[in-house]
């Protein structure tokens, strides 16, 4: 009996040994390794209207291989003017778009007006109208090409005039590409015109194949592709009168490029109808001829268009920026309808290093 009560007391110490020694392993406190994510911060900028603070009128912008961002304005000073941006709304004086010997000249006394700069099949091509003030019949539109964005830009040549392609006032070209085919847009107050240009964007198809796609109230065409609709963008009213300007962006819409393009009671911009999108107000007058509209990196749609700054008026027309926004049957307004004074948040582009990896 004796020797069987040690046996079950030496069990006894044994497993209280045991479980001591496991409870004591458990109760260790436990050290997790959290792995530091590095904060990334998001710089947030600011900009004030407007961008540009000097007379840029009739802007475009076009995109460089860079990251880099090229405006382009009506002449001034005998040359093409450029701009340089990272965002949009900061923007440097870059040089001029033509080396002074190869400034086009095709039409006599005439001034290179409304640019429109796009990249196409390997080459930055840079399309203009060349006219006088009254000079309707003599007018025409021209092309030349770069190998770099801001130019120089050369191989020059006049694609037609109002004569000979058989539209008054032949001025304020613009260029919309889609699946490698590439359509110039043109005319001013005399209807708006479309006709295909070759692969390489240098030389039109058929100067007889042309078609109007809107009515005689329009300059500055500007035509944006959005969820199976295109929209086009265009200025109405007087452009150039200082504080007396009536200019405005006016906008339509149509299921085909060749139209028709319709206002929201689907009326056709053919007879004039269309939607007003911006007007001047007591600090900004004749906001008008926007520039394309372009994608930041957070989804945000902007514009870049000239106004006079009441202020400031006889330092003509400079460019401001806006954001476009799209209610919800898809139609756009720009800012809340007039220019945008206030110190805004900036355009969100990531660092020109990011997004050429």
């Amino acid at each position: 009996m004796k020797k069987y009560l040690l046996a079950i007391l030496a069990f006894t110490l044994l497993t209280s040994v045991w479980m001591c020694a496991c409870s004591s392993s458990s109760d260790e406190p436990i050290i997790e390794e959290e792995e530091e994510e590095e904060e990334i911060k998001e710089v947030v900028t600011y900009y004030t209207n407007p961008v540009i603070n000097r007379d840029a009128p009739d802007p475009t912008v076009v995109r460089g291989k860079d990251g880099k961002f090229y405006a382009f304005s009506t002449m001034q000073n005998g040359n093409v003017p450029v701009y340089q941006s990272d965002n949009l709304a900061n923007w440097e004086f870059y040089g001029n778009a033509y080396a002074n010997m190869n400034v086009p000249t095709f039409v006599p006394g005439a001034g290179i007006w409304a640019p429109d700069a796009n990249y196409i099949n390997g080459k930055y091509v840079l399309y203009f109208s060349m006219s006088t003030w009254g000079g309707e019949w003599e007018a025409g539109i021209g092309r030349s090409t770069a190998v770099k964005p801001g130019g120089y830009y050369s191989d020059s040549k006049l694609l037609f005039n109002s004569r000979e392609i058989g539209v008054q006032n032949s001025i304020d070209p613009v260029v919309y590409q889609e699946k490698g085919r590439n359509y110039l847009i043109w005319g001013s107050f005399r209807g708006i015109y479309i006709t295909e240009l070759t692969e390489d964007g240098l030389e039109i198809i058929d100067k007889t194949d042309i078609q109007r796609i809107a009515g005689t109230a329009y300059e500055g065409i500007y035509i944006h592709k959005r969820d199976g609709y295109y929209y086009m963008f265009g200025a109405w009213g007087s452009c150039c009168e200082g504080l007396n300007s009536s200019y405005r962006v006016i906008v339509g819409r149509s299921k085909e490029l060749y139209g028709p393009y319709v206002n929201k009671q689907g009326r056709k911009m053919l007879d004039n109808n269309h939607e007003t999108i911006l007007v001047g107000n007591d600090l900004v007058r004749g906001p008008g001829h926007t520039s394309q509209i372009f994608t930041d990196d957070k989804g945000q749609d902007w514009i870049l268009y000239h106004g006079y700054e009441a202020a400031d008026v006889n330092a003509g027309r400079k460019m401001f920026l806006d954001k476009v926004n799209w209610d919800k049957d898809g139609w756009p307004t720009i800012g809340n309808g007039t220019p945008t004074i206030k110190k805004s948040v900036a355009p969100y582009f990531k660092s020109n290093t990011e997004n050429n990896k």
